[in-house]
């Protein structure tokens, strides 16, 4: 079989000032998780530019793109992607252990995310042992999990948050994303097919 070339974006241009959060909608295949794939350093333009927080991060090595995800950008996915093995106060805790944040200021920082969330009487079970509801705001804990100083230039980046949930527990997702990331000084870009 041929190779067919596939334009996911074209002739876009996008400026999201920080403290924004912002909401792009669009059909199933319309460029939606591409646009964020490149936002979030996740893939690479063909063509154009990519800048973050005035950082041109088109061309920067794949170690460089590392440091800027670790520090800058977060994901929180449809499907939540916690890890089954781990606690949700330890599914919070890994982004701050893999930066090599101290214990005191991992577990003060955790414990005031796990807070915001409303879930500190939770922080000791396992995914599998949490509501759907429960699982996304612990992945919305764990995406605001920066190291001292980065939370506040956090991007965090919603691919279908609620697409998994009935439709009052999404609006109560949202809320919570919206009022975190806002409150946390970040920037929320979130892409859904849903109005």
């Amino acid at each position: 079989m041929g190779e067919i070339e596939v334009h996911a974006l074209r002739s876009v241009s996008l400026d999201i000032k920080r403290g924004q959060a912002i909401g792009i909608m669009g059909p199933s295949g319309s460029g939606k998780t591409t646009c964020l794939n490149l936002i979030g350093a996740l893939d690479r333009p063909t063509d154009g530019r990519v800048i973050i927080d005035n950082l041109d991060i088109t061309d920067m090595s794949e170690s460089e793109l590392t440091t800027v995800r670790r520090d800058k950008i977060s994901y929180v996915f449809q499907f939540f992607n916690l890890l089954p093995v781990l606690t949700a106060y330890e599914n919070i805790e890994l982004p701050l252990l893999i930066a090599g944040v101290e214990e005191d200021a991992r577990k003060e920082r955790v414990d005031h995310l796990i807070s915001l969330v409303g879930l500190a009487e939770r922080a000791e079970h396992r995914p599998d042992e949490l509501s759907g509801g429960e699982q996304q705001r612990i992945a919305i804990a764990r995406a605001l999990a920066k190291p001292e100083g980065s939370a506040s230039s956090v991007i965090v980046l919603a691919d279908e948050p609620t697409g998994d949930l009935d439709y009052n527990t999404g609006l109560e997702i949202l809320e919570i994303l919206i009022s975190l990331t806002k409150g946390e000084g970040g920037t929320l870009i979130t892409v859904t097919h849903d109005p």
